[in-house]
């Protein structure tokens, strides 16, 4: 393989690579459940705020604006999916751990500016850090993981690594709460999120393994194996062409980013609209943490099936499927009443949720190269997470204008037009990752004849 040009170069002394490594879920397995405890520490730390933070909003502070309220949201949204961009970035330039390490230090504040902010507006900062860390660590420990297992088990890989995160994040919820139906909104629901960071922190920077090796070992035999896209130094990518190869000008990287995009859209009008809603609509705090507890839950262990399946069956109509199944779920919210029924909306979200995550994350995968792919994960992260900031900006506006069913039938409606666009536009990509090189490739080669 060709050396890269000095500006690829990572700008830190180069990670070597063993001869001894070896991918594979199972070769790998210590470093692997470290990296997975790792990340169910950043999912309990984002799982504080799902069902007491848009409480504390109008309780604390009087906030009647809907729009006001979701900022939170907002500015984590915005926050997150530019670190996630970071992370993919600077973690194929200078490695994995100092990213993730990183991310755990902006993470230390956050519970003690929830618990002693006189205002709004050190909410809004809590959400700044908290989107920091949640983009910087939780896309490193995907890419990390992604490096450990190689090209054969990546559905279940992202599925046992969904799976912790958004399981410590629906327990998180739940125990937040409750503990805030028992002791009060504020300061005992956050004292576990000291515990949390500190934990991260630790197993961080002590236990965890650098992996860019194992990322160089399989581009290596991605190259032996067959004639990847950018495969040579003259050939990768700059990172505005994997910017713009992810965004739009491929058909299947676009369709995942859009999906991604719109999932969470739905999400974030989740976590900060429907705990207000269920409020107002006569729920107490403990049933409403349980919807909002269910949601995530059905949604972590859901995934340990769904990413092996994509595996097998492929990734495309899994997506599909999964935003549909999401769409009838926020239809229940709206068109139906009460706690059982709403309980079941719940449900189905975390069904279709977990259908779309782990795959989304896995199609990625197959389509771009090992030497540019924490890259391309990081650009698909960047739209997934935006989707936070635009859901919560969008719910907002359209529930001060015309109410909180209207602005949870419009984000439900695009949530099926998004699956329709994946089923439209988006080509399997599970076994197919020479043929979509090879497609991208040729319509490289075709740009630079015709410039």
């Amino acid at each position: 393989m060709q050396s890269h040009k000095a500006a690829d170069q990572p700008t830190s002394t180069p990670i070597s690579t063993p001869s001894a490594l070896t991918l594979g879920l199972l070769a790998n397995w210590q470093q692997f459940t470290l990296l997975v405890i790792v990340n169910a520490f950043v999912g309990a730390m984002v799982g504080l705020e799902r069902s007491v933070v848009p409480l504390i909003a109008q309780a604390d502070f009087g906030l009647t604006s809907k729009s006001l309220t979701l900022s939170f949201i907002v500015s984590f949204g915005i926050v997150k999916a530019l670190a996630n961009l970071f992370a993919g970035r600077f973690s194929d330039r200078i490695g994995r751990k100092q990213i993730l390490v990183t991310g755990w230090l902006f993470a230390l504040p956050v519970p003690f500016l929830i618990i002693f902010a006189p205002s709004w507006a050190w909410i809004v900062l809590a959400n700044l850090l908290l989107g920091v860390n949640q983009g910087l660590c939780w896309s490193t420990t995907v890419i990390m993981k992604i490096d450990l297992v190689g090209p054969k088990q990546r559905g279940f890989a992202m599925g046992l690594n969904e799976f912790a995160g958004y399981l410590a994040l629906s327990l998180s919820a739940l125990a937040t709460g409750y503990l805030a139906a028992t002791y009060g909104l504020r300061p005992v629901p956050f004292l576990p999120g000291i515990v949390f960071a500190l934990s991260g922190l630790i197993l961080s920077v002590f236990f965890v393994h650098e992996t860019h090796a194992h990322a160089k070992q399989e581009a290596q035999a991605s190259v032996s194996q067959s004639d990847l896209l950018f495969s040579s130094s003259d050939q990768k990518p700059s990172f505005r062409e994997i910017f713009w190869l992810t965004s739009w000008k491929n058909r299947n990287l676009f369709s995942v980013s859009q999906a991604g995009m719109v999932n969470n859209m739905n999400d974030g009008m989740v976590w900060g609209l429907v705990p207000i809603l269920l409020v107002g609509a006569g729920l107490s705090v403990q049933q409403v943490a349980l919807i909002a507890a269910v949601y995530p839950g059905i949604w972590s262990v859901s995934q340990l099936i769904t990413g092996a399946l994509s595996d097998r069956w492929g990734r495309k109509w899994m997506i599909v499927a999964g935003m549909w199944v999401q769409s009838v779920g926020i239809a229940l919210f709206v068109i139906a009443s009460g706690f059982w029924v709403w309980l079941m909306g719940a449900v189905l979200l975390g069904i279709g949720t977990a259908l779309v995550y782990p795959t989304l994350l896995a199609a990625v995968s197959d389509v771009a190269h090992p030497d540019w792919r924490a890259s391309a994960v990081g650009v698909y992260r960047l739209w997934r997470d935006a989707g936070y900031a635009v859901g919560a900006l969008t719910a907002g506006l359209l529930a001060d204008a015309f109410g909180g069913l209207t602005a949870i039938a419009a984000i439900g409606a695009l949530t099926f037009i998004s699956g329709a666009i994946v089923a439209a536009a988006m080509r399997e990509t599970h076994g197919s990752r020479s043929n979509e090189a090879t497609l991208i490739r040729e319509q490289a080669v075709k740009r630079e004849t015709t410039a």
